[in-house]
Formats: structure tokens, C-alpha cells, sequence
């Protein structure tokens, strides 16, 4: 009986030593941070898309959105911008992005008379921008506010949907590719 007694407190200690076998494999870096990797050498890591000014545009520095930055290795304490990702819309880069400015000042023309005389009747918003040559069933203008329209047109092509809104203050817009449910132009309504 003494014999069995034995086994167990042996077993218990090599239960607790062998835990901890395993967590390090071959190519792992070594070092103070065990979840470090060595790159190999000859593959390139994924980087951050880098936009060029466009036609118009003053040449400044390209920062690095949140989305972009998020690469980090500290787990998020706060999950609400993780859980709500899916509402970020897609942004626009290379040609795509400068195709989309053009875009939002061609719109923000077409408002701006609108805007100065006051008239924030969203069937006006809507008669000029499908006066751009969007399609009516793929323009919306709503009232957003007691003086104020907002409007959503989808593009069908690249850049994809433009968006914003027209106040006594200003007309603001900003054309993105589409959200990352494959919602489209439409604000998701759901998640997670």
C-alpha cells in the first residue's frame, strides 16, 4: 500500500513538469520573448499601403490609420472597436482613392448652391446629384437633422460609395470601397 502512495505524488509532479513541455518549437527565436519569430529569409512581411498625393491634392505625410496600426501584439482590453469592425468602411488607396476624391468634389459642387441658399429638402439633394448622371435608384438623400441632408450614392465601380451630408455649416462627403460584411454601401445593421 505504501508503494501506491508513492506513485502519486510522483505522478502529480511529472503531471506539473510536463505542462510546460512543448510551448517552444524549432524555429522559434530565442530570447526574452518566447513568442517572437525569426522571419525567414527571402519572404516580405505585408505592409500598409502607401498613397501617393493625387492630382490636386497638397503633398503631406501619409499617417497610418488605427486600422492599420492594430497590428499590434498586446491583446485589445476592449473589444468594442474588434466587435464593431465590420461597421469601418473599406478605405480607398492607390488610383481608386484619387478617383474617389474627384468624385466627392464633383458632389460636393453639385451641393454647395444647395447649401448656401439653405435648401435642405432631401428631393433637391437627390435631383442634383442624379443631375451628376447617378443613377436615381442608386442615389438616396434623407433628412439627417432639422437642417441638414444626408446622402448615400452607390457607385457600382470603383470607387465604390460615396457618402455624407449637407449642413448649413458645410457639405462634407467621403467615398470608400464598401464595408467588410460585403453589406456594400449600406451601413451594416448587425454584428456580432
Amino acid at each position: 500500500m505504501s508503494a501506491r502512495l508513492g506513485i502519486l505524488p510522483l505522478s502529480a509532479v511529472l503531471l506539473l513538469l510536463g505542462t510546460a513541455c512543448g510551448t517552444q518549437r524549432a524555429g522559434d527565436a530565442a530570447g526574452p520573448n518566447p513568442d517572437a519569430r525569426a522571419t525567414p529569409t527571402g519572404v516580405t512581411q505585408p505592409s500598409a499601403p502607401v498613397d501617393s498625393p493625387c492630382p490636386g491634392e497638397s503633398a503631406k505625410p501619409s499617417v497610418p490609420s488605427a486600422t492599420a496600426s492594430a497590428s499590434s501584439t498586446v491583446p485589445p482590453t476592449d473589444h468594442y472597436a474588434e466587435n464593431h469592425g465590420f461597421r469601418v468602411p473599406i478605405p480607398l488607396h492607390g488610383q481608386s482613392r484619387c478617383d474617389g476624391l474627384a468624385v466627392v468634389s464633383r458632389v460636393t459642387k453639385a451641393l454647395e448652391p444647395l447649401r448656401r441658399r439653405g435648401d435642405f429638402v432631401p428631393d433637391h439633394a437627390h435631383d442634383a446629384l442624379t443631375g451628376l448622371g447617378y443613377s436615381a435608384a442608386k442615389v438616396q438623400a434623407y433628412e439627417d437633422g432639422p437642417t441638414g441632408v444626408g446622402f448615400l450614392i452607390d457607385l457600382g465601380a470603383s470607387p465604390w460609395c460615396v457618402e455624407g451630408t449637407m449642413s448649413r455649416d458645410a457639405t462634407k462627403a467621403d467615398a470608400f470601397a464598401g464595408y467588410p460584411d460585403g453589406s456594400a454601401c449600406q451601413p451594416p445593421k448587425g454584428g456580432h
